[in-house]
């Protein structure tokens, strides 16, 4: 299938909301991600996905926030979120050893200070669209 988007055009960039921008920010800082910018958004790179953090909350919208990070070693990733101790450190909710979910997925879950929902996901192998 071929795009009709003109040329030029990257990958979204979502914005991500923080109750508290520095606790956020270093709640990704601690799980490894690579920080692009850092003024009054913080920009954030993931392999080759990228979001930003803004100085805005809103409870419902937080709440209701879910981003998918996909990984080729969903168990490498299990043992460095495990060992980052995210609830005691940033005050999450503690995360969600993987499992394989009715969709067919092998994921693990993160919330972030703010409520946001990651799925950490496994790729299948031979699934294009993982």
């Amino acid at each position: 299938m071929t795009s009709s988007l003109p040329s030029g055009t990257e990958l979204p960039r979502p914005f991500l909301p923080t109750r508290d921008f520095a606790l956020s920010r270093g709640f990704y800082l601690a799980l490894g991600f690579e920080l692009l910018l850092d003024s009054d958004v913080a920009i954030f790179r993931a392999g080759r996905g990228e979001f930003l953090l803004q100085r805005h909350f809103d409870t419902a919208w937080a709440a209701h926030s879910m981003m998918q990070l996909m990984v080729d070693d969903l168990d490498a990733w299990w043992a460095h979120i495990a060992a980052l101790d995210l609830a005691g450190r940033f005050g999450v909710a503690p995360p969600r050893a993987p499992a394989v979910q009715p969709w067919g997925l092998r994921i693990a879950y993160v919330a972030d200070p703010s409520g946001v929902l990651w799925h950490v996901a496994q790729r299948r192998a031979g699934v294009a669209h993982d």
